[in-house]
């Protein structure tokens, strides 16, 4: 490949990552609704049986975990 090439590629990766984080991102949210968001999710994370946890991914300790962050809290 050239140098032209690389330089495309690195825009092109740029442009999926931007999209990438854009569709991530929620959109017309206030910071309220996101706490609220956040606290029913963590919440009913706690709820989950350990087959639906296997389903998504997490042990209990994890959902347990993130089920007691705080909801000001990443």
């Amino acid at each position: 490949m050239n140098g032209m090439s690389d330089v495309r590629l690195m825009l092109r990766s740029q442009e999926l990552q931007a999209e990438q984080e854009r569709a991530s991102a929620p959109r017309d949210i206030s910071r309220w609704q996101l706490f609220w968001r956040r606290r029913h999710t963590r919440k009913a994370l706690l709820h989950l049986t350990r087959e639906q946890l296997r389903d998504i991914g997490l042990t209990p300790e994890q959902a347990r975990q993130e089920g007691l962050k705080p909801f000001w809290r990443d």
